[in-house]
């Protein structure tokens, strides 16, 4: 056997698969927010796997205090341990040399930390849970687990939906 992924069928055979490019990068964004264990770093070291809440789509980051949004990044994650994680999809066949791709990742990056401070995330998560109906600590809960801190006075629980399980609810943020 090469070094192919391969399905194990109920009757005990294998199919490989086979590797193809994908269509669009749109394809690859809508898979990432769906489904965020595809960003993998499953484990840094512990025993606990990386879980991974998606905060927005298309995220505009300034690059002044006070400006209007100069770039945007194609997703916003948190992890549990409220580490932002920036990911910018790019196709395979994109004509920009690596450098360039890498250079525009350190701009992003250099910017969301000097101007977004934590309420600014925390700010663009609670409203997409809003706009989706959602009560943003069960949210963090489902992903999470039920530890989460409460660190909001009132905070009003709705039960823990299925819907509220996924982060594709908040994908459309």
């Amino acid at each position: 056997m090469g070094g192919g992924i391969f399905v194990l069928q109920s009757d005990g055979s294998l199919i490989e698969l086979a590797e193809q490019a994908y269509d669009s990068e749109a394809i690859l964004q809508e898979l990432l927010a769906r489904y965020p264990q595809l960003l993998g770093f499953d484990d840094y070291g512990t025993s606990r796997p990386r879980r991974w809440l998606l905060i927005e789509r298309e995220v505009g980051i300034p690059d002044e205090s006070e400006a209007p949004e100069r770039w945007s990044v194609d997703h916003l994650f948190i992890d549990q341990e409220a580490v932002p994680t920036l990911v910018e999809v790019k196709r395979s066949s994109d004509t920009r040399i690596r450098r360039e791709v890498v250079g525009q990742m350190l701009d992003y990056a250099a910017n969301v930390v000097v101007y977004w401070p934590v309420e600014t995330i925390r700010a663009k998560f609670e409203a997409g849970c809003e706009r989706e109906g959602l009560d943003s600590l069960e949210v963090l809960r489902a992903i999470f687990g039920p530890d989460v801190a409460q660190t909001r006075s009132g905070s009003r629980s709705r039960p823990t939906s299925r819907r509220a399980r996924s982060a594709c609810s908040l994908s459309r943020m």
